[in-house]
């Protein structure tokens, strides 16, 4: 369990320095995304690296990671996003922004752990390509809550919805680091 937190660590480093790197080029423009767009934001991701697992062929010479460290980025976002609401014009700094998504990366990690407990790490034994697809199930459920104004009956809401999401993108880049290492 050691392993993976050091490994959970490491993934979301890479994914808060493309964070900042983007927030000191573009600022905190997504504050003004409404939530229906982070989700499909994070669906048009999730579908291209689905696309790139079934088709080798590449007119764009980019890969998996960059789209699943993307999706980490977009889905804390969009918990931020939830938990503030919608900005009319950007309205965060850097320092504020890094706060907040490092507040969220924690929250992903404390669940993390929760379920690894619980399920034993049985992550480690799927292939990136059914993470992918309960990615992809996971965004078909935010988009019926949001269709149902943000109501469920009996599940989990959006926020739970997207923290899955981070952990499973996380999940997925270590698989796959996992498997570049061993060749």
């Amino acid at each position: 369990m050691q392993k993976t937190s050091e490994q959970f660590d490491k993934v979301i480093q890479k994914a808060r320095n493309i964070f900042i790197k983007k927030m000191e080029d573009y600022g905190s423009a997504w504050r003004v995304l409404r939530m229906p767009s982070f989700t499909d934001q994070m669906y048009i991701k999730a579908s291209r690296i689905r696309q790139l697992q079934e088709n080798p062929d590449r007119k764009v010479d980019e890969g998996q990671e960059p789209e699943f460290l993307g999706l980490i980025n977009y889905a804390i976002m969009a918990l931020i996003q939830l938990e503030k609401g919608v900005a009319e014009q950007p309205d965060l700094n850097l320092d504020e922004a890094i706060r907040l998504y490092d507040e969220k990366a924690k929250e992903a990690k404390e669940l993390m752990t929760a379920k690894n407990h619980d399920y034993g790490e049985a992550w480690r034994d799927m292939r990136v390509s059914s993470i992918t697809d309960l990615i992809i199930q996971k965004l078909y459920r935010v988009k019926q809550i949001e269709e149902n104004q943000g109501k469920t009956i009996i599940s989990e809401g959006i926020d739970a919805n997207y923290l899955d999401i981070i952990n499973y993108a996380v999940f997925a880049l270590i698989l796959m680091d996992e498997k570049k290492e061993k060749k």
